[in-house]
């Protein structure tokens, strides 16, 4: 199961508290650390996604919903053209 958006991308580093908690976690968990994206700031986690299961994305060069070329949003699915 992958976690809630409540629990975000941080439940793969330590298990999380919030409900459900996980029956069985990793010990070390399944990543060190959160990769940055590469503007230096935090993916986006939604699970349920809009797009996908869960969406996993950034809002690009600039920080804002939208936009085009370098700040043009990027995730895990394919954008339309």
């Amino acid at each position: 199961r992958y976690p809630t958006s409540e629990q975000g991308l941080q439940a793969l580093v330590e298990p999380s508290t919030l409900d459900p908690e996980p029956r069985n976690f990793r010990q070390g968990g399944y990543l060190e650390e959160l990769p940055l994206d590469p503007w230096g700031r935090p993916y986006l986690y939604l699970s349920p996604g809009e797009n996908k299961s869960v969406d996993i994305y950034t809002l690009g060069a600039d920080g804002l919903s939208g936009g085009e070329d370098q700040n043009a949003d990027i995730g895990n699915w394919k954008a339309e053209d």
